[in-house]
């Protein structure tokens, strides 16, 4: 579970850093201009870590599923050699979902307007300043991005029934309370990820203020929630917390 965690704050650091360093520079009042080069760069590498993050959270599910349904295998089953696997499996999952996105949406020539009405270079923002036909750009788009969520979020819900089952037939309230709170953390991360994905790229009618206000909290405040999440569940952690809190408030009261 450590490894899988420790890749997941990789993600954390490396997804806010495609979109953020660009969007100071335009709040303190330097240029705001982008290349079509770094334009196709900021898009493919904004889908790729997503996507891949994404799959990472799938993995992620079949490894708590391990853990509770097969405990005394887990070692066996989740070696070092499989974890890499599945790892590789994800980055090679978002290298050919931005690929595929990239490819469609800068073949179209874009010889009209460009202004890009967006804090960062993504699809609903891109494709409406082409000077060509991008339906079916935006079929692709929406199939791909649609394609991958369905598929993430039934390999979540395969692992988590299955696991669900395996916590309801625990005899002692202590055991199920231990499993479910080993699963929470991970579902409130999905809920957080999967969530902005779904009003952003299929929403039947954008809306570009909803759109843009998600994205930004999706790049920013996301990835900070992370953290939080999986070290609340900490024991250490959560004594800490109690510590500071309580000389708080000891404090402000003499």
């Amino acid at each position: 579970m450590y490894f899988f965690l420790g890749l997941l704050s990789i993600f954390d650091m490396l997804f806010p850093s495609v979109t953020c360093p660009k969007m100071l520079l335009y709040l303190s009042g330097q240029s705001k201009a982008i290349s079509y080069k770094g334009c196709a760069l900021q898009l493919f590498f904004y889908h790729f870590l997503g996507s891949a993050e994404g799959c990472l959270y799938s993995v992620m599910a079949y490894d708590r599923f391990v853990a509770i349904c097969h405990p005394l295998r887990y070692l066996l089953i989740m070696r070092p050699g499989p974890c890499v696997g599945l790892v590789m499996a994800a980055w090679t999952v978002g290298c050919l979902h931005a690929t595929i996105l990239t490819s469609f949406t800068f073949q179209l020539p874009y010889c009209g307007p460009n202004r890009v009405d967006y804090f960062f270079c993504d699809i609903p923002a891109v494709l409406p300043l082409a000077c060509a036909d991008s339906s079916l750009a935006q079929r692709v788009g929406s199939t791909n991005v649609s394609f991958l969520v369905l598929m993430f979020r039934f390999s979540v819900c395969v692992s988590y029934t299955r696991t669900g089952i395996a916590i309801l037939r625990i005899r002692s309230a202590e055991g199920r309370q231990k499993a479910f709170s080993t699963c929470s953390a991970h579902l409130t991360a999905i809920l957080c990820a999967y969530g902005p994905a779904v009003i952003v790229y299929l929403q039947p009618t954008p809306n570009p203020l909803l759109g843009a206000t998600v994205q930004i909290l999706n790049n920013i405040v996301s990835p900070m929630l992370n953290s939080l999440i999986y070290s609340l569940r900490n024991r250490e952690v959560k004594s800490s917390l109690k510590r500071v809190f309580h000389n708080v408030v000891l404090t402000a009261l003499e």
